[in-house]
């Protein structure tokens, strides 16, 4: 199966960049939608830059003007019309995505797909707003998007069978692959890596190792290939924190997020996008 000929992404941050990359290095034609000029101005410096970085790799035989060439960006909602396929990519708020998603489906045809790239939100919650909820799933995208080769596919309680087989055809055809779960707090990845990284955080808060030495005890020893805090960097404290609060209200106590990663918060010391987290970054 191919990916569809013209994809929607809402949200145009480094995840909602790296879902456009996919789709546009895979052959599709793809409109990110922002929110205002400023943010659809960096949406497409992301995306042309991740781009432009795969040919250099290359990762990719088109050139990279062709690759440019499928990539649209706006602020009007609008310009998802004709899209077969619309992935949300907006930050975890369930007010949020829901305002968005039903924005979204307002504006495709009927028989067209969308999708949230939520990391632990529950996909039967977000699609109370939605017409055609049995047209609507989880594409739970990792961060960073071209390196990883993982996709998660959640199915809602009224998840059609259609969209479950193509949603796992588009993963396949975006070269990575698919991991099927139902709806469930944390999905599976989310789950396990959260709990990973909260009691690694729990240890630097005791004192019992740094996190340089935990991360390497788990990539030496566990083969990880990055340790579970400078994963916690990348994917931005903020959003590790958003996550285990949510898990911590559906799942219990051991959830509960260390005093250190809400401190870290407070401080905004949000990981790589800041330039500090549990590491220093320069990039």
């Amino acid at each position: 199966m191919s990916v569809p000929a013209r994809v929607g992404v809402l949200g145009g941050g480094r995840m909602g960049a790296g879902i456009a990359h996919a789709f546009v290095v895979a052959g599709a034609d793809v409109v990110v939608v922002e929110r205002d000029d400023p943010a659809a101005l960096a949406a497409h410096g992301r995306v042309s830059g991740a781009l432009h970085k795969s040919v250099e790799r290359g990762s990719t035989t088109e050139p990279l003007q062709a690759l440019l060439d499928r990539v649209r960006i706006s602020t009007d909602y609008a310009a998802f019309a004709g899209c077969s396929l619309v992935v949300e990519a907006v930050p975890e708020d369930p007010g949020l995505k829901e305002a968005a998603l039903a924005a979204v489906e307002e504006r495709l045809a009927d028989g067209a797909w969308l999708a949230t790239n939520t990391s632990s939100l529950s996909v039967a919650g977000l699609a109370r707003v939605l017409k055609r909820p049995s047209e609507f799933c989880g594409l739970h995208f990792f961060n960073p998007v071209p390196a990883s080769t993982l996709i998660e596919v959640v199915l809602g309680p009224d998840t059609s069978e259609a969209t479950a087989a193509a949603a796992r055809g588009w993963v396949e055809a975006l070269g990575k692959t698919p991991v099927v779960v139902r709806d469930a707090p944390g999905f599976a990845s989310s789950r396990l890596g959260v709990a990973l990284a909260l009691e690694a955080m729990r240890m630097v808060e005791e004192g019992v190792a740094s996190p340089d030495d935990i991360d390497t005890a788990m990539v030496l020893g566990y083969k990880h290939p990055v340790g579970p805090l400078r994963t916690t960097d990348i994917v931005g404290l903020d959003v590790r924190l958003g996550i285990a609060e949510y898990l911590e209200s559906t799942l219990g106590g051991r959830f509960s997020p260390p005093q250190i990663l809400r401190d870290k918060v407070a401080r905004g010391e949000l990981g790589r996008k800041s330039g500090k987290g549990f590491f220093e970054w320069n990039d």
